[in-house]
């Protein structure tokens, strides 16, 4: 009876309140991509930011007027400091801030950036916050959750196994990505806690694989196609986590770091701690040329490991 006196239907409410909740939602992705994008096209104007970002929910006027209400419409923007729930949006506690990582799967962090070829496409990361090792990454031509960070976390549950230990802290900005319902549904899944920045410097590990994807990585590339983007990203991606060493661990890989402690995870005798470190670091640093020889150093590196056990 209710819907007869407003003349429509009850699916017709609904769909009209999906349609509201999506474009709520795509706006508050869009803030922290015009945001990223005038920081580095400073004097790009809101019209050609609506072609190359192509939003599904938002036409060509309804798109300046709200990078206008945002103060993006001048030449030199307003402001650019972001505000916490300014849009209604859910935020959760930077959980980072008292947490000292000490070890693998203890946080994971993440971020969306973009990258230009005929139009903008996003790529979005996920990596340990002690190893730097990317978990999952995925590369979409939208914005929505179902195709940055739901197939990123998806790939990092695939790499993990599916077996994580319960409250680790899942940290990202305050994008409508990381609290959408299907994402959040997933993370409580697997017993993350949900942690949310209010500036960038407090996702600064996330920020800074966007940096060193792009510019060591991809803008060295020939990429012309999104499938070209695709497979550079996967090679890029590869090169990183397995062969790139870091200056914040001791310019080791994040890969070593990895397996590192994985090894230590799995020791059962501490007097053998030295040598398997040592043969992990052997290993990561000399080229054998068949698997008889690795073996066969790692056969030596055990009695090594026996004979410091009865000394």
């Amino acid at each position: 009876m209710f819907y007869n006196i407003l003349n429509t239907s009850k699916q017709s409410i609904h769909f009209k309140l999906n349609r509201l909740l999506k474009e709520q939602e795509e706006q508050t992705y869009l803030y922290d991509m015009v945001l990223e994008i005038r920081e580095d096209h400073p004097t790009l104007s809101c019209r050609a930011m609506y072609y190359k970002i192509a939003p599904q929910m938002l036409g060509r006027d309804a798109f300046e007027d709200l990078c206008k209400y945002w103060g993006f419409a001048s030449l030199r923007p307003i402001n650019f400091c972001r505000t916490t729930n300014s849009y209604g949006v859910t935020r959760f506690d930077n959980l980072l801030i008292d947490n000292k990582i000490t070890a693998i799967n203890q946080a994971f962090v993440s971020d969306i950036t973009y990258f230009e070829l005929d139009r903008f496409y996003y790529i979005t990361f996920i990596l340990d916050a002690h190893s730097r090792y990317i978990l999952g990454y995925s590369v979409s031509d939208r914005l929505t959750t179902e195709k940055t960070t739901l197939p990123a976390l998806k790939m990092l549950l695939q790499n993990r196994q599916n077996n994580l230990p319960q409250g680790i802290i899942f940290h990202s900005d305050g994008g409508g990505q990381y609290y959408d319902k299907e994402f959040i549904k997933l993370t409580q899944k697997h017993g993350f806690r949900n942690s949310m920045c209010k500036e960038a410097y407090e996702n600064g590990k996330a920020e800074r694989i966007n940096g060193t994807i792009k510019n060591n990585y991809l803008k060295h590339r020939i990429i012309e196609t999104y499938g070209q983007l695709v497979k550079e990203l996967d090679r890029s991606v590869s090169l990183y986590n397995n062969e790139r060493p870091h200056k914040s661990l001791n310019y080791k890989t994040p890969l070593y770091i990895e397996k590192e402690a994985l090894i230590l995870s799995q020791q059962t005798r501490p007097i053998m701690k030295e040598s398997l470190v040592l043969l992990l670091d052997f290993r990561s640093r000399y080229h054998f040329y068949s698997t008889g020889q690795y073996l066969a150093f790692y056969f030596c590196a055990l009695l090594a490991s026996a004979h410091e056990a009865f000394h």
